[in-house]
């Protein structure tokens, strides 16, 4: 079996947020195209209509006019997406917005006192379980703050920045490993006051001009799964086009890159303070690499594959300072090491990372999902080079990312 083929993506799942949340902010209407059709942004898009935003899709185009932001007058459900949640915390807080956040139950575990405790010291008023959900917030008077992220977090960071637009004064965020900038470059386009300077970003009282005919680039994080499995299905050839090619956001790739796989970036260019284009990636073999600290912010999302691409790859290669994968969708870290154990992987579970040795030949085996999009794709991917395939226990949990992840896949199987 190899996988062959031209493709496009959905568009990228945080841009897709953004998008939605500052054309809701900005005065006028705004033209919206290839959002990502995930579950996550289903959920910021039904949080913003319940807040009085109009949203409404005219064609392949969606159309927003921001402006006016009203009490909701039911719970916001966030399902399953914490980004949803951290940045309408901010987001609403800075709008004097009394609301109540729930989410599901994987959702309702993970922990909301990063943004909340900033927020807290900008004067929002708020009632949490213990740092996690359900929270209600309460109209307040924001006042700016100065705060340093231990947690390098593009989530915390948007939060307060989106506090911090409505703000008395200035409000800045300052983090120690640059972590996705889409909310600074985005906010910068749309004409805000926010200045940048190293790993600090500070900003103060804005108002935003509309999007006109955004058209957001493909999900590299997506796209990451299709590479897997081009790199390890012999005679394989992807070409992924119109994909976002953010710096922050290509860690993988350039970790790949290091171990041996051959890839190429095809038609780059910028579109909206963004650069996108088209990546190429073909069969390779790989070798052991070593992932640290300064590493993992840029491929966090994407660390379930590069310990599945490890046990395939020659030598060991160890994973270190990614204790924020216990903190996703699930505990990621138990889940790769249980799943690929069972696969027949050689691979070590540390507190914050694994060590894999390899290559090793997979076996088939039933993977628990632990209802996560990304577990459940990664397992999808070592199935293609298993002796006798896997079977997912919860194969719909794909669609909180991408719901046509297994007919892409399976139109690209040659």
């Amino acid at each position: 079996m190899s996988i062959r083929g031209t493709f496009t993506l959905p568009g990228d799942k945080s841009l897709s947020h953004r998008a939605l949340i500052f054309a809701a902010m900005s005065n006028g209407e705004s033209q919206i195209s290839n959002l990502s059709d995930g579950n996550d942004v289903v959920s910021t898009r039904d949080c913003l209509v319940h807040c009085g935003i109009k949203i409404f899709d005219d064609g392949q185009t969606t159309l927003i006019r921001g402006g006016s932001f009203t009490d909701p007058s039911t719970d916001l459900n966030c399902g399953n997406s914490g980004t949803t949640t951290r940045l309408l915390l901010g987001l609403l807080a800075g709008k004097g917005i009394n609301a109540r956040f729930i989410g599901d139950q994987s959702l309702s575990s993970r922990p909301m006192d990063r943004v909340l405790n900033p927020l807290a010291k900008m004067g929002l008023k708020l009632k949490s379980n213990d740092g996690r959900l359900p929270i209600s917030i309460f109209k307040s008077d924001l006042k700016g703050i100065k705060h340093n992220s231990l947690i390098p977090s593009a989530q915390i960071k948007s939060a307060i920045l989106l506090a911090g637009i409505e703000a008395t004064g200035k409000t800045s965020t300052t983090e120690s490993i640059l972590s996705r900038n889409h909310t600074e470059i985005m906010l910068k386009k749309l004409g805000a006051t926010i200045s940048t300077n190293n790993l600090t970003n500070t900003i103060s009282k804005s108002s935003l001009s509309s999007l006109i005919n955004f058209k957001v680039p493909g999900d590299p994080s997506t796209s990451s799964f299709f590479a897997t499995a081009a790199i390890l299905l012999p005679n394989s050839s992807i070409t992924i086009d119109n994909i976002l090619l953010n710096p922050t956001r290509i860690g993988f790739y350039r970790i790949i890159n290091k171990m041996g796989a051959k890839l190429d970036y095809l038609n780059e260019k910028f579109s909206f303070g963004e650069k996108l284009g088209s990546i190429k990636v073909v069969s390779s073999k790989l070798n052991n690499i070593n992932i640290s600290k300064n590493d993992i912010p840029g491929l966090i999302d994407e660390l379930p594959l590069i310990a599945l691409l490890a046990t395939q790859a020659t030598g060991v290669t160890e994973v270190r300072d990614a204790s924020e994968l216990r903190f996703k969708e699930c505990d990621r870290i138990k889940a790769i090491c249980k799943n690929l154990i069972n696969m027949g992987a050689n691979i070590k579970e540390l507190d914050d990372g694994f060590i894999v040795k390899g290559p090793t030949r997979l076996k088939g085996a039933k993977i628990k999902t632990y209802d996560d999009h990304r577990i459940a794709m990664t397992f999808s991917i070592a199935g293609l080079i298993s002796n006798q395939g896997i079977e997912l226990d919860n194969p719909d949990c794909v669609a909180i990312s991408f719901p046509n992840f297994f007919q892409l896949l399976e139109r690209l199987k040659k």
